[in-house]
């Protein structure tokens, strides 16, 4: 287990790399003591760094690795969360820079947006789908701290779970209406189809990663605040985004989201 001042540390370290945009060494090269539990608490000094220095506030949290695949790639068999902030939230209307991040990707996902408190330790997919006001399709712009975009799984954790930006579509949705496991997607780069896929790729239904989330909170006396949002978890890989790209995501009966990209 680091110490206090250790971990304030290194909360620092990664929150200086985003706001200058470089990225640094994994934390567990000179760390590989660093467990889960600890990469946690360093998630949590970067964000109050974060609302601090940037006076923002939470709205709400991501999933990653929501994947059996990724998780295999890892060498993990859960999900991992990170913690989004107001000003994290970006307009699908207006083009978006790239030159302040550092090796920035998108991913596609569903959001949800809270109606009432979730809170563990023994939350199903049932609970999740009552407690949601809405679902709405989302792009999630992640990008590592770290170089290359190469980490171990505390490693991603304790930067946040490589949390950059996201953006959602301008319509909601009861999930009354759905049966999310089957929602299929189409993800298009540039008006060419990318990836195809539905809500089931993430962990079977995407409210049962949700659900995952508000247990794993419990653990740390914390739940999912009525208003806030949850990304889901992407529904296929993530794509490298470059100056000059345009991104959308195609719900069924959903509408679409999408974003374009400058320098």
């Amino acid at each position: 287990m680091l110490k206090t001042d250790s971990i304030y540390t290194l909360a620092t370290h990664l929150f200086e790399a985003e706001k200058q945009g470089y990225s640094v060494a994994q934390l567990s090269e000179k760390y590989p003591e660093m467990d889960e539990v600890t990469a946690y608490k360093i998630q949590d000094r970067l964000i109050e760094k974060k609302i601090e220095e940037e006076i923002t506030k939470i709205s709400g949290y991501k999933l990653g690795l929501t994947s059996k695949a990724k998780q295999i790639m890892i060498g993990v068999d859960e999900p991992t969360y990170g913690v989004l902030l107001e000003n994290m939230e970006l307009e699908q209307d207006k083009p978006i820079s790239i030159t302040p991040l550092i090796h920035a990707k998108v991913e596609p996902e569903i959001a949800f947006v809270f109606k009432k408190e979730v809170k563990g330790p023994h939350v199903t997919v049932a609970q999740i789908l009552d407690a949601t006001k809405y679902v709405v399709p989302s792009l999630e712009i992640i990008d590592s701290r770290y170089n290359g975009f190469k980490m171990t799984h505390s490693d991603g954790i304790a930067d946040n779970s490589s949390s950059s930006r996201y953006i959602v579509g301008d319509r909601f949705y009861d999930p009354a209406k759905f049966d999310l496991r089957l929602t299929g997607m189409v993800f298009k780069k540039n008006g060419e189809v990318a990836a195809t896929a539905a809500g089931a790729a993430v962990m079977g239904h995407p409210a049962r990663a949700v659900a995952w989330l508000a247990n794993k909170l419990y653990r740390v006396d914390k739940s999912i605040k009525p208003g806030e949002i949850v990304l889901s978890g992407s529904l296929t890989t993530s794509i490298t985004i470059e100056p000059g790209d345009h991104f959308s995501a195609s719900f069924d009966g959903m509408g679409t989201v999408e974003a374009a990209f400058v320098e």
